[in-house]
């Protein structure tokens, strides 16, 4: 096992004790009083981790904490602990993301399982950042002329359109697409247009 589980609840006893828990099957574990304590001391988002995140506290709950890291641009995955069952904070919990909503006392087969899920799913969360941040490097590599001839090539305009639209002759076209293609390690035309998608050129 490997990974950080961010505890965050009020009771002592119950954080002493999940904490002992999954220390012993091989996790980090790093535990929070209150919301607030999580929000004065961030989770290192870089790393592999997930939230194991008490519904109801004083101060901020954990529903408030959940729409706050949202709003910070988090990616940990929030597993949601209960001590009773309410249908209404689970629907709204699932419908901003959560990962899992257990009801406690929990079982310990349970709770791995859903820690297990919530730390792939920030693992391939990482991953992609870490791609798409490769991406914008290459990207950033284009001279403003590449840029814009880049732009319209996964728009799906033809060298004479660009040529056109840019005032250049197409043969200058021709050598801006193979140096924008180069830059970006793009094989073919495909995979240049998918850059483009990962990089939200085609959605703006």
């Amino acid at each position: 096992m490997s990974g950080t589980v961010y505890v965050v609840d009020d009771d002592v006893s119950f954080r002493t004790a999940i904490k002992r828990h999954l220390e012993k099957i091989g996790y980090r574990v790093v535990t929070y009083s209150s919301a607030e304590q999580l929000l004065e001391q961030r989770p290192d988002e870089k790393e592999k981790g997930c939230i194991l995140l008490d519904v109801r506290m004083p101060g901020l709950n954990g529903l408030a904490l959940h729409s706050r890291l949202l709003e910070l641009g988090s990616m940990l995955p929030i597993v949601f602990l209960t001590g009773y069952v309410d249908v209404t904070a689970i629907v709204t919990a699932i419908k901003e993301g959560a990962e899992d909503f257990l009801v406690k006392p929990i079982k310990s087969d349970e709770l791995v399982g859903a820690i297990e899920r919530a730390l792939a799913r920030h693992q391939a969360a990482l991953e992609t950042k870490r791609q798409v941040d490769a991406l914008r490097g290459r990207l950033a590599k284009l001279t403003p002329r590449e840029r814009q001839v880049f732009l319209l090539i996964v728009r799906g305009r033809m060298n004479k359109q660009i040529a056109h639209e840019l005032g250049a002759t197409e043969r200058t076209i021709k050598a801006h697409r193979r140096s924008v293609m180069e830059k970006m390690k793009a094989g073919n035309l495909i995979e240049l247009v998918s850059i483009g998608e990962r990089l939200g050129i085609l959605r703006r």
